[in-house]
């Protein structure tokens, strides 16, 4: 047995200071200590030894052992280090060289309106709100003075989803729901940005654009105000120069409504092919707040009165940058994005 421990000694000890790298050590490691390996199988042998014998036989079995153990440690932290350096020679990056650069993206064009359409109004007192881009028919139409004959809640004009609820077709029930709210008290004054859906498409129309509402509600309020309001807001966006024209028009909750112009900011009220020869350009509907709306809101139509506008950002866009098609906006062509940097 002795002959066998000094065996073990002599080999081992050769086969590791032979290894070359970790993977030769670790097939050392499992030769010497695995399973079936040759201390393992030795040990095996200990059983035969006499009884006398076995204290020193098994304590040089013992000091072969951490002997070779010992060895193995060394070799694997030697080999894991000079793996280590290698490893950080070959990875090496050079920090002085120039770095890969970024493109830059660009806000587009309708976002850059609407920010800055929102921006004006935040700075007049108006408060952001929104809205489901799914809506009742009750705010919707109901609430909002569109009585049930009337032409936009056919299915030429609007999508439906079932028969009470559809993708609504203005922004304007945001204000229905604000003002039926009994949290909510006058004064109140709020605009209201959102995507709305009309079956329209052609150069000047599509089915999804945007919109920016927006509403006042106090005592006194006047179509003076109004004008005051959008006035900052046409001389804001565009520039000191425009002016505001209000023309009598139609809808079902304003009364009196007016359609609201901007002297054209392309040829200064001369006439262009943009305002087609006018001077003129239409920007937005508006008017005083119709009492029925009030009234089924819940607000005394008596003591309160308001103005609600609404505006279009794609034409807003197309009017303030000179975009002669809609459907640009739509299109995702970088080339046309990266004009508004």
């Amino acid at each position: 047995m002795i002959e066998i421990i000094e065996r073990l000694s002599s080999e081992g000890t050769a086969a590791i200071k032979a290894a070359k790298n970790t993977q030769d050590i670790n097939v050392v490691k499992v030769k010497i200590f695995g399973k079936n390996g040759d201390f393992t199988n030795a040990m095996k042998g200990l059983k035969d030894v006499p009884k006398e014998q076995k204290p020193e036989v098994g304590k040089q079995f013992n000091d072969v052992k951490v002997m070779l153990e010992g060895l193995i440690v060394a070799k694997e932290k030697e080999f894991s280090e000079v793996e280590k350096q290698a490893r950080i020679k070959s990875e090496f990056i050079d920090v002085t060289l120039p770095g890969r650069e970024c493109a830059q993206g660009a806000l587009h064009p309708l976002t850059l309106v609407k920010n800055e359409i929102l921006d004006i109004f935040t700075g007049l007192g108006f408060t952001v709100k929104e809205g489901p881009e799914i809506e009742s028919d009750e705010y919707n139409f109901q609430r909002l003075n569109i009585p049930k004959d009337h032409p936009a809640r056919e299915m030429q004009d609007s999508l439906y989803i079932t028969e009470n609820f559809l993708l609504r077709t203005h922004t304007s029930p945001v204000q229905a729901r604000t003002m039926s709210d009994k949290d909510v008290k006058p004064p109140i004054r709020i605009v209201v940005p959102g995507k709305v859906y009309r079956n329209d498409d052609d150069a000047t129309h599509s089915p999804m654009f945007q919109q920016i509402e927006g509403l006042v509600v106090d005592e006194h309020i006047t179509l003076c105000d109004l004008k005051g309001a959008l006035e900052v807001f046409a001389q804001t966006l565009f520039d000191k120069t425009t002016k505001v024209r209000f023309r009598p028009s139609y809808f079902p909750f304003t009364e009196p409504s007016v359609e609201v112009d901007v002297s054209c900011s392309i040829c200064r009220g001369r006439g262009c092919r943009i305002c087609k020869g006018t001077g003129w350009i239409e920007i937005l509907g508006a008017g005083i707040v119709n009492p029925a709306v009030f009234d089924a809101c819940g607000i005394d139509s008596k003591k309160y009165s308001g103005y609600a506008f609404g505006i279009g950002i794609e034409r807003t866009a197309m009017i303030k940058y000179g975009i002669p098609d809609m459907r640009l906006f739509f299109e995702n062509d970088t080339r046309f994005i990266q004009q508004y940097k």
